[in-house]
């Protein structure tokens, strides 16, 4: 009798490990803007710039945090997760970073009927926790390709690259680092956009058509 109840504590053990529900629910993190100081005035001859949604390269493209224990092999926390993926929680940040800069006459989100003078696309090429030194390390890289509507011509190219360090080697301090690491880039790339508004002119547009 004993032996017959202990087999069922084991099975019962085992069937509860299986199931899903008795599983605690994902940690999940967010990339979030930092505070946007005032705005200057914007020239009224400034371009409107039109962002498009970014991409991800392959590994990037999910609510999976990636981390480094090995060269070349990606791996995934089991139980930590963004809210959304990478590509669609920048793509808020990259608009209120180039808009707070106050360069163009507006930033505009794709899908939107408003027309632009300038694209700007960009690309997350890694966004990933290094454990291979101690300390670990967030690092973020992202291509930018600023185009001219009127020409298809690229008026800028850039790739930002970044790495911040992390307080203490769990996901979570991962996560505050590569906060840290998305605001560097986003400054960066908000002084780009910046540069390139400033080099624009209706009259340079118009003679590049003729």
């Amino acid at each position: 009798m004993t032996r017959t109840i202990a087999i069922l504590l084991v099975l019962t053990g085992g069937c509860s490990a299986l199931d899903p529900s008795s599983m605690p629910p994902p940690s999940r993190y967010s990339l979030d803007s930092a505070p946007i100081a005032s705005q200057p005035a914007r020239p009224v001859t400034a371009p409107t710039l039109v962002v498009n949604p970014p991409h991800a390269a392959a590994g990037f493209d999910s609510q999976r945090i990636a981390y480094l224990r090995e060269a070349h092999k990606r791996e995934y926390f089991a139980h930590n997760e963004w809210v959304d993926t990478p590509a669609r929680m920048l793509a808020p940040l990259i608009v209120s970073a180039v808009e707070a800069g106050g360069a163009f006459r507006a930033v505009v989100l794709t899908p939107s009927a408003a027309l632009g003078e300038l694209r700007l696309d960009t690309e997350i090429l890694r966004l990933q926790h290094d454990f291979r030194t101690r300390p670990s390390s967030v690092r973020f890289t992202l291509r930018a390709t600023l185009v001219d509507n009127a020409t298809r011509k690229v008026v800028a190219w850039r790739e930002f690259d970044e790495t911040v360090v992390a307080e203490s080697e769990n996901p979570y301090a991962g996560v505050i680092a590569a906060n840290r690491a998305v605001q560097a880039v986003l400054e960066q790339l908000a002084g780009l956009c910046a540069t390139a508004a400033r080099g624009w002119s209706p009259r340079a547009a118009e003679a590049k058509l003729q």
